[in-house]
């Protein structure tokens, strides 16, 4: 893992971490739904994970399950923002481990939760620098006969106008269930273009988590984006990862709003997302 890094002021690019500080994006309270309450993940094996969440700070602790050993706390200020009904998302900082963010997407009404960690490592050619797990988890105390979330190849052949702030412009095209492709189409990063690796989850119909590590920079993003409106498409999250320098950790929020400009339909055998 990296060493001998510290934590950044909080600032907001967008694709990269040298698309500047300027998007003015502002933090918002947790909501209220939130504060106070006390929420244990659970998995197949019997390992937990007590969140307490406070007005910005949460704390949590891990108990190992079956065939596992670790057991870990910590304390950490968190973001927070309302995504639907019930459904909340989540972020925040490892206190004793700085290289990692998790990232929370909690669905009350399901009684499910996906998790992603997002780790900062050494420098591999060929892949990205900043790596995510995903891992889902039931609520306890909340009933439910329905699945978790899965992995979604829904969002294959579409092309997204994405707009950060005032004068940020990105389309993204989704290639597959592995890749996708963007480019700036207005803002610092303007005429600058890449494919990069990506997850999609489907946390309801038409809301998905959608994840992506950059290989060209060392930073991965976090978002849950709402495509339920193709007209007016919202996506919020987190971009965690190296500044300019290399050795700072920074963790930017991302606030973006999009329509759907194109759908491509690929014949049944070439599908991507077959």
């Amino acid at each position: 893992m990296i060493s001998d890094l510290s934590e950044a002021s909080i600032r907001q690019p967008i694709h990269g971490l040298l698309a500047a500080a300027d998007i003015g994006l502002t933090r918002t309270d947790p909501p209220p739904a939130l504060v106070g309450r006390v929420v244990v993940l659970y998995d197949d094996h019997g390992t937990r994970i007590t969140h307490r969440f406070g007005a910005d700070t949460v704390t949590w602790t891990r108990s190992p399950g079956r065939g596992d050993d670790v057991s870990a706390s910590g304390e950490g200020r968190y973001d927070a923002f309302r995504v639907a009904d019930d459904l909340f998302y989540v972020q925040f900082r490892h206190t004793q481990t700085p290289t990692e963010s998790v990232s929370l997407a909690l669905d009350f009404t399901s009684g499910h939760a996906l998790s992603v960690l997002t780790l900062a490592g050494d420098p591999s050619p060929g892949r990205p620098r900043v790596l995510q797990c995903f891992a889902t988890a039931r609520i306890e105390g909340v009933e439910s006969t329905m699945l978790p979330p899965a992995p979604s190849t829904a969002l294959t052949g579409r092309r997204v106008l994405w707009e950060y702030g005032h004068d940020r412009v990105y389309e993204h095209i989704y290639l597959g269930p592995r890749q996708y492709a963007w480019q700036c189409l207005a803002g610092s990063e303007e005429g600058l273009a890449d494919t990069d690796e990506c997850t999609a989850y489907e946390l309801r119909p038409g809301i998905f988590l959608f994840a992506w590590r950059e290989k060209a920079l060392p930073c991965a993003a976090v978002t849950v984006a709402d495509h339920r409106d193709i007209r007016s498409v919202r996506s919020r999250g987190v971009l965690f990862g190296l500044d300019e320098s290399r050795q700072v950790l920074d963790h930017f929020t991302l606030d973006g709003f999009g329509r759907l400009i194109g759908t491509t339909v690929y014949p049944a055998e070439f599908d991507p997302a077959r």
